[in-house]
């Protein structure tokens, strides 16, 4: 959905997933052919990433959610136990959200970054 469009009306949370995630996609590189890739915040700490391909005509998905918590960011992969980010991926989290801040920022809502 277009900038000028997303403005003209008010924002339902799926429109605001859908216009973020298209900048959040593009954080972690080139998206294989027949992948489908999302990175988005689903509501205030929580965020969501999902990859959907077929893989020998089956198809294949993985879903991670991240919970910024008080006492640290804990991740469950497709709806498993929850675990707390450490070292180098609790970094690599910490910098994917920072960058689609600053990108839904600057090219979705029209805010300095």
């Amino acid at each position: 959905m277009s900038r000028q469009r997303l403005a003209r009306r008010a924002l339902t949370l799926e429109d605001k997933i859908n216009a973020e995630s298209e900048f959040g996609r593009t954080l972690f590189g080139a998206i294989p052919a027949g992948h489908q890739r999302e990175f988005f915040e689903h509501k205030k700490n929580v965020w969501v990433w999902h990859e959907a391909w077929r893989e020998f005509g089956a198809e294949k998905s993985i879903t991670l959610r991240y919970e910024v918590r008080p006492n640290g960011v804990y991740k469950t992969m497709n709806n498993g136990h929850y675990v707390k980010l450490e070292g180098a991926e609790l970094d690599n989290f910490r910098l994917a959200a920072r960058s689609y801040l600053r990108l839904i920022k600057t090219n979705l809502y029209n805010a300095t970054a």
